[in-house]
């Protein structure tokens, strides 16, 4: 019975173990076939997608650089359109300033505007002046004693700077003595008077006063003697200036040589008003020798319709002698010399300030330091180098 349960044991056993063997083997191959075909597949996807990802770079890409291309073509036209802009400003700028200054110059060469039949002098065809002196040991001066600067001979007359020590105090005048004075001379002034200390301050009176005769005004007690001598003298010297500004004239001057009153009526188009004195003249013969009467007379102003035109803030006597040189006169001589230059530069009148300029040159008796000051003032180089 042993035996048999053993035999039968093996025999059953033995069946077991050779088919699960069998099946293994199968199964192992089976297995190994799948999975090379889920490769294959797996790479066949991968290269799909591979490809696909490729292919949106790549249309990725072109749209990047149709997008930088329509940029770069957006920003160039900007630019273009910026620079365009610009240049016309600028030109625009530059046009404006080029009239400016056109304005300017011919504001400066003319130096008149006109305006309601009138015109209105600028400060430099004003007849003014500054007369400056360094008064030397002015702490010796003796009570009522006078110290004088040296003359000056200005617009037909001479002037000069004077102290006097008086009741304790410093007086201080301007004198004036008419080249040519007549029963009727006078001089209406405005005069400015200062004095001066090494730190350059300044005590300022104005005074308004009509020479008749010659004679000093000015302040009787300008300062006080001992501030002046504490806080004004520098080494003993005293430093005073006077800007005297000539308002009005009468009664000075050379003889008249040409008459320019009611005789010339048939032969003139236009009366210039100066103060109480009629100039009648002729528009053409004006404008052709100074452009501010071209301007004036035949231009677009109002005066250029107008039978009368008044001129204000010059001279009377200056305006006839500065006529009688346009008209080829001999009027100019060291008396009359400074206000036909005056009004020659005013008005911009080539030949009437060319003549000045040669008169002073060959004929004139002044200083060279006055006549350098002429020059200086009214742009005369020729003048300006000869004096230098």
């Amino acid at each position: 019975m042993a035996t048999n349960e053993e035999s039968s044991m093996i025999i059953s056993t033995e069946p077991d173990s050779t088919v699960p063997l069998d099946n293994n083997r199968v199964t192992a191959e089976t297995v190994t076939g799948s999975s090379d075909i889920l490769n294959v597949a797996l790479l066949v996807e991968i290269q799909k997608l591979h490809s696909e990802l490729i292919a949106t770079t790549e249309e990725s890409r072109k749209k990047q650089e149709e997008m930088l291309q329509k940029l770069e073509s957006k920003t160039e036209n900007k630019i273009e359109t910026i620079k365009k802009e610009m240049s016309k400003k600028l030109q625009s700028l530059e046009a404006l300033t080029s009239e400016v200054l056109k304005s300017n110059d011919d504001s400066e060469k003319s130096n008149v505007n006109v305006c309601q039949n009138t015109t209105i002098v600028t400060k430099k065809s004003e007849k003014s002046f500054k007369l400056e002196h360094v008064f030397e040991n002015v702490e010796e001066l003796e009570e009522n004693k006078t110290i004088f600067s040296g003359k000056e001979d200005i617009y037909n007359a001479k002037w000069c700077l004077y102290l006097k020590r008086e009741c304790g105090h410093l007086g201080l005048y301007v004198r004036c003595d008419p080249n040519a004075p007549a029963e009727t001379c006078s001089i209406r002034t405005k005069i400015e008077f200062k004095v001066l200390n090494r730190n350059q301050d300044v005590v300022i009176r104005t005074w308004e006063c009509c020479y008749q005769r010659t004679e000093g005004w000015g302040f009787p007690s300008f300062l006080e003697w001992e501030d002046m001598k504490k806080w004004y003298l520098v080494d003993g010297n005293l430093r005073v200036e006077a800007i005297v500004t000539i308002i009005e004239t009468t009664g000075l001057g050379k003889k008249k040589t040409r008459k320019f009153d009611e005789s010339q009526n048939d032969v003139s188009d236009v009366i210039l008003v100066v103060r109480d004195a009629k100039f009648y003249v002729l528009k053409m013969f004006l404008a052709s020798q100074s452009s501010v009467f071209k301007a004036l007379l035949l231009g677009s102003f109002s005066e250029s319709t107008q039978s009368e035109v008044t001129l204000n803030g010059i001279d009377p006597d200056d305006f006839h002698y500065f006529l009688e040189v346009l008209y080829g006169e001999s009027a100019i001589d060291d008396t009359t010399v400074e206000g036909v230059v005056l009004l020659a530069d005013m008005y911009d009148a080539p030949t009437a300030i060319r003549r000045c300029e040669e008169f002073l040159l060959k004929e004139s008796k002044k200083t060279s330091e006055k006549k350098l000051k002429i020059a200086t003032r009214y742009n005369l180089e020729e003048l300006k180098e000869k004096c230098l």
